[in-house]
């Protein structure tokens, strides 16, 4: 009876060393030796969450785009077809015709050119300057009329021919710098990619620079952006940026830039047009993607581009998480325009949760047919802390509250816990060379 008893305990003995040392022998057992202070996904406090994209939506893109007036209103580098019979061409004689250029919305147009000089007003032979900043053509036409017909000692009497047009309309000399699709255009091929991981693939942030003259009543940031190759795409950052080239107050921008690195990290911010300066009154920034219930704070002056204006579109940073521990290390894109959750997340690492398969072959190797559940995913927070989030998959492929979104700069860490490392230490060894011969 004693040595019965004996055995038995000898028996039981063994098999918790066994335990133990298949805890150990199998994969360290990492939640024990290496505990991680975790909070589970489903009591973290909202502001630590990750907040949802796909909800946003893209702003109308008509709000980029000024509205045409009735009539077009004069102004400075306007040049008008004057046609002044006895002043401005012979009696009888037929005013000259001039055609637009191929794609103006321009009418043919009749008359010598007059330019409209920088104060807004047109010299024109015997009479003094004629101010028509702000007039219609009309308008102008029936004071350029006025003008030579009446007075004390008119000119012309009032039987004379008198016609006014529009000859050219005034541009605006404006530039553009896109930092977005500049390598889709290069590469059709890695224009597919891109869209297919939502991130932009290059690495050396090259710009596209272009000038544009854009004519009166077209000076808008939808035309500007037209012109250039479309709208901002997910490559780019969901705002346009617009320096005002009248605004720009140099010593004061390099002052400002000064205190802002004074108080952050200069060698994270390169000088020039970074994200994070101090704005003022010369940059105006236009959203073009809005959460539900967004109203964009968007005037009509903010759309309306001047001489020496410049539409930045900056590129987006390559939004990225990791994975590491039963993962395979690595860095993967995260997407622009939908959300990403734990599930998806790990699955695009390789892993299938709640159905023990990895394409990996890190389980395989180990020999586990149970699968590990436990996620830890590492948040950095500011002030250099982080937050670790404990994700259950074996909840979160029933609850879709576990499945926390991720952010740019997780860390994903797979694990098992300890009940799984022993379960697949029974399943791979005490199945696989049978429970007796253990016993014998």
């Amino acid at each position: 009876m004693l040595k019965t008893t004996q055995n038995t305990l000898y028996h039981r003995a063994t098999m918790s060393l066994l335990l133990v040392a298949a805890c150990f022998s199998f994969s360290g057992c990492t939640a024990v030796l290496a505990p991680i202070d975790t909070v589970p996904a489903n009591r973290v406090p909202p502001q630590f969450l990750a907040e949802p994209e796909s909800t946003k939506r893209p702003i109308d893109v008509s709000r980029l785009r000024q509205v045409k007036p009735d009539n077009y209103i004069l102004d400075s580098g306007d040049v008008l077809g004057i046609f002044i019979e006895e002043v401005l061409g012979a009696l009888g004689e037929a005013p000259p015709v001039s055609f637009p250029d191929p794609g103006s919305d321009l009418d043919p147009a009749m008359g010598f050119p007059v330019p409209v000089r920088e104060d807004g007003t047109l010299s024109l032979p015997l009479v003094d300057p004629i101010h028509v900043r702000g007039l219609t053509v009309q308008q102008a036409e029936q004071l350029i009329k006025r003008t030579y017909t009446e007075g004390e000692e008119p000119i012309l009497n009032a039987s004379a021919r008198f016609i006014t047009t529009i000859l050219r309309k005034r541009t605006y000399r404006v530039f553009v710098v896109r930092q977005d699709g500049g390598a889709a255009a290069s590469s059709p091929l890695l224009a597919v990619q891109q869209l297919r991981t939502g991130v932009n693939q290059r690495s050396d942030f090259s710009s596209r620079g272009f000038v544009l003259n854009l004519p009166a009543n077209q000076n808008d940031v939808f035309t500007a952006l037209a012109q250039t190759g479309g709208l901002p795409g997910i490559n780019a950052k969901s705002e346009i940026r617009v320096l005002r080239g009248n605004r720009l107050k140099f010593a004061r921008r390099d002052r400002d830039l000064l205190d802002f690195y004074k108080k952050n990290d200069p060698s994270k911010f390169p000088y020039g047009i970074i994200p994070n300066a101090p704005d003022d009154d010369s940059v105006v920034r236009i959203p073009t993607r809005l959460r539900p219930g967004e109203v964009p704070n968007i005037r009509p002056e903010d759309i309306i581009l001047r001489d020496g204006d410049v539409v930045y579109v900056d590129t987006r940073e390559t939004d990225v998480y990791y994975t590491g521990g039963l993962l395979n290390g690595g860095e993967f894109p995260l997407p622009r325009d939908f959300d990403l959750d734990a599930l998806t997340a790990i699955s695009r690492a390789g892993f299938s949760a709640g159905v023990g398969q990895n394409r990996t072959g890190i389980l395989g190797s180990a020999g586990a047919s149970v699968p590990p559940s436990q996620l830890i995913v590492l948040r950095r927070l500011p002030g250099n802390q982080q937050i670790a989030i404990e994700v259950d998959l074996n909840e979160a492929v029933n609850n879709p509250r576990d499945r926390i979104l991720i952010r740019p700069g997780d860390t994903l860490i797979l694990r098992f816990r300890p009940r799984e490392e022993i379960l697949n230490f029974i399943s791979n060894t005490f199945f696989t060379f049978g429970v007796r011969e253990l016993f014998r």
